[in-house]
């Protein structure tokens, strides 16, 4: 598998630590000219060290700043969209209105809305791709309106993959489990390393997968969404005990 990015310009949105630092400096390994490394208060390009990323402001629950965003990266042919949060204390049914809303701004919405703000300079130079990551929270009955935003996110990647289609982008979503960044340090259970995520994620792109299933309980999972919900659901127990609790 040809797994190079190269010459190829890239934006990755919540790029100062996690993931997103890694799609950052995967991109560059892999041979793309430019990233964009974007977040509401970015890095500066001292503390990047590499010419070849230019720190970017942009918050995505922000139209303004979005449509900003889109002026200055007028370059852009990869759009990584891996912003998102996972507020401590989520809950579906005990959440506030405040909280939800925060939510799906941030993990629905923003993605949406960026993915829309670029579809014309993804079509410009050539077509391009974007990458939505997702969650294999989607799929799984987990009562946080996190899990409920990931499930959005999943569908309305599979509408943006069909309607940018005829613009020949391609849209790639990428679910994992439990990876090993900040903002899971308060589960302890197996993790995966941020890298190998993103190494899948571009692989992905570069093979023209239409979903990337980045660890082996993502797979589980996806193979086993056609059991009845009466089988299914009694496979989460102890998972869901732990919400319960």
């Amino acid at each position: 598998m040809n797994q190079s990015l190269t010459a190829r310009t890239v934006l990755v949105t919540g790029a100062n630590g996690g993931i997103g630092e890694h799609f950052v400096r995967e991109a560059l390994e892999r041979g793309a000219n430019r990233v964009y490394a974007a977040a509401r208060t970015p890095r500066t390009a001292e503390a990047w060290g590499d010419d070849r990323i230019v720190p970017l402001e942009l918050d995505v629950t922000d139209l303004g700043s979005v449509v900003s965003a889109v002026a200055q990266a007028t370059d852009v042919d990869l759009v990584v969209n891996n912003a998102g949060i996972a507020p401590e204390g989520d809950s579906t049914l005990h959440g506030s209105e405040e909280q939800m809303r925060q939510i799906f701004e941030t993990n629905v919405f923003g993605p949406v809305r960026l993915a829309r703000a670029f579809a014309p300079t993804l079509a410009a130079n050539g077509g391009g791709t974007v990458i939505n990551v997702a969650s294999a929270a989607a799929w799984i009955p987990v009562p946080t309106l996190y899990a409920a935003s990931k499930s959005a996110l999943w569908s309305a990647s599979n509408g943006l993959r069909v309607e940018l289609a005829a613009q020949g982008t391609h849209v790639t979503t990428v679910l994992m489990g439990m990876v090993d960044t900040p903002m899971a340090t308060r589960w302890e259970v197996p993790k995966v390393t941020p890298l190998s995520v993103v190494q899948q994620a571009y692989d992905g792109v570069v093979s023209g997968a239409l979903e990337v299933l980045a660890d082996d309980d993502t797979r589980q999972v996806k193979a086993t969404l056609s059991t009845p919900a009466e089988q299914f659901y009694p496979s989460f127990e102890a998972l869901l005990a732990g919400f319960a609790a």
